[in-house]
């Protein structure tokens, strides 16, 4: 029997009964009966689904919230002992919702497998232990299922099993953990439709990491923690904390922070904490006000050991919830309203770890950096045979780092942009509504951009953009259709992330209005040389302006097409809604 095959078998024999030998053969998975070798494809996940149904009609419904651009059909099992199965029921109630997502990344499929099994074990778990009747699961299996079908070996080649796996991009080649704010992807459109319907308390999102060898098998990151609502990050830290605990005493050794390098390649370099923006799941719900768990399983661990610690993860969850949740989401409810209080106020919409690090000890091997033969470029090469324990810097002092004052109304999108904007707001259940008819002269800010900087690289299809620039108070006409969004809702930061032109995944930041960013008039040398002649014999202070630019600035002196380009941006014919972000921010609602 190989390692591998040993350590399979024991790790099922440490599971309890119900989790180990299914009493339905109908309930186990390819995984287990490969003994954790490997995993199985697509069709499982449908049958499994229907058959926990069938096996548990009045715990289980298999529902389908999606189809993909291949058309496969999206698989949820809703799972509770209390007998609430649909949104409403758990509302009258005040049942927590949990939401577990494997397989965003497809190749990364530990959660799947895990879920199955931890799904089994508490159905039919002899102890009299049943945090499901307190609370309702959401179990999607597989989220990035077009991608779970590009099935080979080597889809994740700094990976230890399956044999074969999934591919970590879908159909259309979208990272979906790229994609939650600007919810292009269909997968991602029906899952917040899935999150909108359900407003889960907990999303947990199940990876496994790229990266270095070392002995620590999963971390768990959690927000609100260091970021939103301040009453909820107690929670959030105790929500980390106790899943972590839990797995310690089941022999894990979890971390709490990804375990990146800050450094390529250097372990010596150590690690940074921090806060992911709303492109990605744990960076997304808490400025919902609610709770995002990144888990990520070690991927240089065995298939058979990551899919126990994801399975006692799962565990360590539901049980939390089951616990505290109804507390906690009090204190949800609670951050909705002081959320709604959030206008004129200032908002902060990103974080950042400071140049302040502390000294830890990581488990981790001997290693050796020496130049490689190959490629010629200095490489790591790590000795597993012998375990040590490196004492590396980790930089977990984080502190706010975009800071902006969230607008004492709300925000308007011009009737031009409404109908692009709309679906953008609504795939995340953001309230907003529609000028019937025109409003003359509405106080607002308009943003100007100082500086419009566009990517060198495309990134998930997009030329992203950063502007820098300011607000300034003005007034426009706003023509009927236009969109006035209220900053007095409960997914206030969310709006802030969206419309906001200096938030990392707002609609501008992703190439949503790159249009406004490019020129698309230009005045002609001959007509330049003539504007500019006119105006320098009629503006002394203009003309003592150029004089002094030519003197100070030697590439503005050098270059015929900047001289030219200073007049032209002072004359009537320039472009004034170049580099102008057309959302606007406005202090009072808009009124006929």
């Amino acid at each position: 029997m190989s390692a591998a095959s040993s350590l399979a078998l024991a790790l099922l024999l440490a599971l309890p009964a119900a989790a180990a030998v299914a009493a339905d053969p109908a309930l186990s998975t390819v995984a287990e009966r490969s003994g954790f070798q490997k995993t199985g494809r697509y069709d499982e996940v449908i049958a499994l689904c229907d058959a926990f149904a069938e096996r548990h009609p009045d715990a289980v419904r298999c529902e389908t919230f999606g189809t993909t651009p291949e058309g496969r059909p999206m698989k949820v099992l809703v799972v509770s002992t209390s007998g609430a199965l649909d949104p409403d029921e758990a509302r009258r109630r005040n049942l927590p919702v949990t939401l577990v997502q494997g397989g965003i990344h497809a190749g990364e499929i530990d959660g799947k497998d895990a879920g199955f099994l931890a799904l089994r074990q508490l159905l039919e778990s002899p102890t009299g232990q049943d945090p499901l009747r307190r609370q309702v699961l959401l179990f999607v299996p597989v989220f990035n299922v077009d991608g779970h079908e590009r099935f080979k070996a080597w889809n994740r080649p700094n990976q230890r099993g399956p044999e074969e796996m999934g591919w970590r991009t879908t159909a259309r080649n979208l990272n979906l953990n790229r994609d939650y704010a600007k919810a292009e992807a269909p997968e991602m459109q029906a899952m917040l439709a899935l999150y909108n319907a359900w407003d889960p308390l907990a999303y947990i999102d199940l990876h496994a990491t790229d990266g270095a060898q070392f002995e620590h098998d999963i971390s768990i990151q959690v927000e609100p923690l260091h970021a939103g609502d301040p009453a909820l990050r107690s929670i959030g830290l105790a929500l980390r904390d106790g899943v972590i605990a839990r797995l310690a005493e089941g022999g894990s050794a979890p971390l709490p922070f990804y375990p990146s390098f800050i450094e390529y390649d250097n372990p010596a370099s150590g690690f940074r904490d921090g806060v992911l923006p709303p492109r990605f799941s744990h960076g997304y719900a808490w400025l919902r006000n609610r709770f995002g768990m990144l888990v990520e399983t070690h991927s240089w661990r065995p298939y058979p050991e990551r899919v126990d610690a994801t399975r006692r993860t799962i565990l360590a969850v539901l049980s939390m919830v089951a616990e505290h949740g109804p507390a906690w989401a009090r204190e949800t409810r609670g951050a909705d309203q002081r959320a709604v209080e959030l206008a004129g106020t200032p908002v902060d919409l990103t974080y950042e770890a400071s140049g302040q690090a502390r000294e830890i000890e990581f488990l981790g091997y001997a290693y050796t950096r020496t130049p490689s033969e190959v490629s010629g470029a200095l490489m790591t090469r790590y000795d597993e045979s012998t375990p040590d324990t490196w004492r590396v810097p980790l930089y977990d002092d984080i502190a706010p780092a975009l800071t902006v004052p969230a607008p004492g109304a709300g925000y308007i999108v011009p009737a031009a942009f409404a109908d692009r904007v709309a679906p953008r707001l609504a795939v995340h259940g953001i309230r907003f509504e529609r000028l019937r008819s025109g409003v003359q002269g509405h106080r607002v800010e308009v943003f100007t951009a100082g500086t419009a900087t566009f990517a060198a690289q495309p990134m998930e299809g997009h030329q992203r953009l950063d502007v820098e620039g300011q607000w300034s108070e003005d007034t426009r006409d706003l023509i009927a259709g236009a969109l006035f969004v209220p900053i007095r809702q409960p997914s206030a930061r969310l709006v802030m992330s969206l419309l906001e032109p200096g938030a990392p995944d707002a609609l501008l930041a992703w190439g949503e209005f790159n249009n406004n960013f490019e020129r698309k008039e230009y005045m002609e040398p001959y007509v330049a040389e003539a504007v500019a002649r006119d105006m320098l014999a009629s503006d002394p202070t203009l003309r003592a302006t150029f004089e002094g630019r030519l003197r100070e600035d030697a590439d503005f002196a050098g270059s015929p097409e900047a001289r030219l380009d200073f007049f032209y941006r002072r004359h009537s014919a320039w472009d004034d809604r170049h580099n102008v972000y057309p959302v606007l921010r406005t202090d009072a609602v808009p009124a006929p």
